[in-house]
């Protein structure tokens, strides 16, 4: 906040000099029917933030990899995502992405004949992709392997469209909650208190499900709306769907804490860059974000200490 009052304070400074500086060419000027008409962009207003807007992923087919059934479409590779489609008849198809030197991503290929995306969480480098399909049990053949060399056309990208674990679209039902819950602001970190609070405040954990769920659930964000439960991947994802569609950039994360496999979410401002392991607002500083816990706590004193705690987190995947 100092940085913004200094900037403020220059500002003025410039803009008393440039008034003066203009007064001639303003005094000479007020004869003229056109004296009163300024041109005032919507930038010019602080934390006028960016529209909400749903990206959607295309394959416009502009650069495309083949081999036998698998197509990878990365046109977009600038915007932090490829697109693969499967046209075979395997049942059980694997997509793996791996940065050099960094985590591998293993994911479920779902759709047969249609592009699916998978999301390039690792900034620019080089990926390598491959696509597998079962022979039986856990054993796999490779089917397609292409390495690429990605340069984001900006580092957010990747966290702001939708993929299998944030999946939504503009016609998403909780896209147009988040909409209507963040309608009366356009300040990002007011939007994401609000978020915040309606997805801790409406949903409740469900024990049932987190006993059952099984390898490969996806979350489905407006089943879960409508159900008003869900397990820790759920609450991620829908808070994930919200932030994103408003613009806001946000990482669903999966890992530990403790020893418990769990996810929770990352989200970047311009005011507060990415904090990582945020989010509720203590009175004097943003602390660790994890919904599930908040909610299933009642927001209880201790597990607010333990969730504005980093150590107690380890971050596994990024989506």
């Amino acid at each position: 906040m100092m940085k913004k009052r200094k900037f403020l304070f220059l500002t003025g400074i410039l803009c008393g000099t440039l008034a003066l500086g203009g007064w001639t060419f303003f005094a000479k000027d007020m004869g003229s029917t056109n004296s009163k008409e300024v041109i005032i962009t919507d930038e010019a207003v602080p934390l006028a933030n960016s529209p909400a807007k749903v990206l959607v992923p295309s394959a416009p087919g502009t650069t495309v990899y083949q081999e036998k059934n698998v197509a990878m479409d990365a046109s977009n590779t600038n915007q932090g995502y490829v697109m693969i489609k499967y046209s075979g008849q395997n049942q059980k198809i694997k997509v793996q992405i791996v940065k050099s030197s960094g985590t591998t991503y293993t994911y479920n290929l779902n759709a047969r004949n249609a592009y699916e995306t998978f999301p390039l969480t690792d900034g620019n480098g080089t990926y390598s992709i491959k696509v597998f399909e079962n022979i039986s049990g856990t054993k796999y053949s490779q089917a397609f392997s292409k390495s690429i060399s990605v340069k984001l056309a900006n580092p957010y990208l990747p966290f702001l469209y939708p993929n299998q674990y944030v999946n939504f679209n503009a016609g998403s039902n909780t896209v147009k909650i988040g909409a209507q819950i963040t309608k009366s602001t356009s300040d990002d970190l007011k939007k994401v208190e609000l978020i915040y609070d309606y997805t801790v405040g409406h949903l409740t954990y469900d024990k049932a499900k987190a006993a059952s769920v099984q390898t490969g659930y996806l979350p489905d964000v407006d089943a879960v709306l409508a159900s008003k439960k869900g397990i820790c991947f759920d609450y991620a994802s829908v808070m994930a769907t919200m932030l994103r569609s408003q613009n806001i950039p946000c990482k669903l994360v999966v890992g530990y804490t403790g020893s418990l496999y769990h996810a929770w979410i990352n989200v970047y401002t311009p005011e507060t860059g990415w904090v990582d392991g945020m989010i509720f607002f203590d009175g004097k500083k943003w602390q660790l974000m994890d919904p599930t816990l908040a909610s299933s706590s009642k927001k209880s004193e201790s597990v607010m200490k333990y969730i504005g705690d980093s150590n107690n987190y380890t971050a596994k995947y990024i989506y």
